[in-house]
């Protein structure tokens, strides 16, 4: 979309005299993702169908992850952990609507989720003075409002996800201690205690957490299928070498994870950065940047079933095709019938993810 029609768009929406905007008057974006270009500066990215670039929108500093509104052409783009601040951005006009700001004793850790019905924003969060995971409660037609917090059900809520269909949030708690004064240093390696929550109405439900012997390994990042199962990548902060990146679990049954042969696993170097299903739901997607790489799991055998090398591999999501990835050298492309095919289309940096729009 030009900025010219944008322009002209936010301008008769500002008199009234076309209805409330939807994302198609933003050029119908698939995808969301944060980039930073070569000059310095940051930026929100929305990516159309055929993978192109529609818009870039400044952000003052670097994003990590976005939340696209249900409805509205309207986004929240988060900083990178342990950042204090979120710009709510309007995709129509390209300029900031909000910026919302972390309470006291608190800070964001990237990622946030909307209700069914676009009203209300849910944000992870830390409490950093006590150590323990919020979720932030923000009231969104009253202008991104801070109106509430509950307990993420764990330490270093990460990633959150909303079930389809319901108004169930699933939280990966990470289990890593972080505070302002130390940067992104972690605190309780020894101690920490990873696990999945699913908090309702502000309750906690249910809480998952895996084997004992794998209590260094930090749930980060998730994916959910339509039928509500929640797919889960991780990040090994032991020695050595992990057993384990990536699982599986539903609400009410035992968590199941997803095996690669100890060779493979290495090369992810005990990272998972981002995990998509497939748009079928039978394949899971997992991207390590640092180790350069891309694992496709079968879900049925729970299996690793595909390896694919893509330098600085961050961002994955479903696509038509399979999967849309995206690199840290600005490449954009997807994998389709197990083949990888990836083109620069900018000069540019993608963040680690790409974000749906309108699921």
């Amino acid at each position: 979309m030009t900025t010219s029609r944008r322009q002209f768009l936010a301008g008769l929406l500002a008199t009234g005299l076309v209805p409330t905007p939807t994302w198609a008057d933003a050029g119908s974006p698939q995808f969301l993702s944060a980039a930073a270009l070569t000059d310095g500066r940051y930026v929100l990215c929305g990516i159309g169908a055929g993978q192109n670039i529609l818009f870039q929108i400044p952000l003052p500093a670097r994003g990590h992850a976005a939340a696209a509104h249900p409805t509205r052409p309207e986004a929240v783009a988060f900083a990178r952990r342990p950042g204090t601040f979120a710009i709510v951005i309007d995709c129509l006009s390209g300029k900031p609507k909000a910026t919302m700001t972390a309470p006291e004793g608190r800070h964001f850790y990237g990622h946030g989720a909307f209700s069914s019905d676009g009203q209300w924003l849910f944000t992870t969060e830390n409490d950093y003075e006590a150590g323990q995971g919020r979720v932030g409660v923000w009231d969104v037609p009253a202008g991104y409002v801070r109106v509430d917090e509950f307990a993420s059900g764990g330490v270093g809520p990460h990633d959150v996800k909303r079930l389809p269909g319901t108004e169930t949030l699933v939280i990966a708690n990470g289990g890593i201690d972080t505070h302002p004064d130390s940067g992104r240093a972690k605190l309780n390696i020894a101690t920490m205690a990873p696990n999945l929550s699913y908090v309702r109405n502000g309750q906690l439900i249910e809480t998952v957490a895996l084997d004992p012997s794998l209590h260094k390994n930090s749930i980060r990042h998730l994916d959910v299928s339509a039928s509500g199962v929640v797919a889960f990548g991780m990040q090994w902060q032991g020695g050595g070498d992990v057993s384990v990146l990536a699982g599986m679990h539903q609400l009410g049954g035992q968590a199941e994870l997803l095996t690669a042969p100890a060779d493979q696993l290495r090369d992810m170097r005990g990272y998972v950065g981002s995990i998509s299903f497939s748009p079928d739901a039978a394949l899971v997607a997992t991207t390590s940047p640092v180790g350069g790489v891309v694992q496709i799991y079968d879900v049925d055998g729970k299996a690793l079933m595909q390896r694919v090398t893509a330098a600085d591999a961050g961002g994955v999501a479903a696509c038509d095709a399979g999967f849309i990835i995206t690199t840290g050298f600005g490449e954009l492309g997807q994998i389709d019938q197990g083949e990888l095919r990836l083109a620069k289309m900018a000069e540019l940096a993608w963040d680690n993810h790409i974000v749906p729009v309108g699921v």
